[in-house]
């Protein structure tokens, strides 16, 4: 078997054993010299994130090209979407509370505000990842330092 069906299979086998990811056949996986691309669908931006994760901690992986599309079976509306994100985000201890607003359009969320930490940031990045509906973040929060 030549390495590149190996790295293949060893992807394959890693997302079908990962139980975030309901639906692994919907995901092909192609490899040339170490670099892995994911085509297909998934249910959501954390499958998505996900996946793209499983894939890089594979042994042999040299980097991921993400060509996933979203296919939203359960459509959320904006306003359901902004809600369940900031209620996710209240309810994270790593986020500050009142520092971190939402803005959702056409399932597409905005994070915006002002944190003390990078840490801070990156966990509502990592929480907005969850939010079901969501078909793509952009973080726009930022990093305030003191004596700024």
């Amino acid at each position: 078997m030549s390495d590149e069906n190996m790295i293949v299979d060893k992807v394959r086998a890693a997302l079908e054993r990962d139980p975030r990811l309901p639906h692994p056949m919907e995901v092909a996986v192609l490899e040339h010299g170490g670099m892995v691309t994911l085509r297909g669908s998934v249910g959501s931006f954390h499958q998505r994130h996900m996946a793209v994760q499983i894939a890089r901690s594979v042994r042999g992986v040299r980097g991921v090209e993400d060509e996933l599309s979203l296919d939203l079976r359960d459509h959320w509306e904006d306003d359901e979407i902004r809600g369940a994100a900031l209620q996710a985000l209240s309810s994270d201890p790593d986020v500050p509370e009142d520092r971190v607003d939402v803005s959702v359009d056409a399932g597409w969320l905005t994070l915006k505000g002002e944190v003390k930490h990078q840490s801070e940031s990156n966990a509502a990045f990592e929480v907005a990842t969850r939010i079901p509906g969501v078909g793509g973040i952009t973080n726009k929060i930022e990093v305030v330092t003191a004596g700024r």
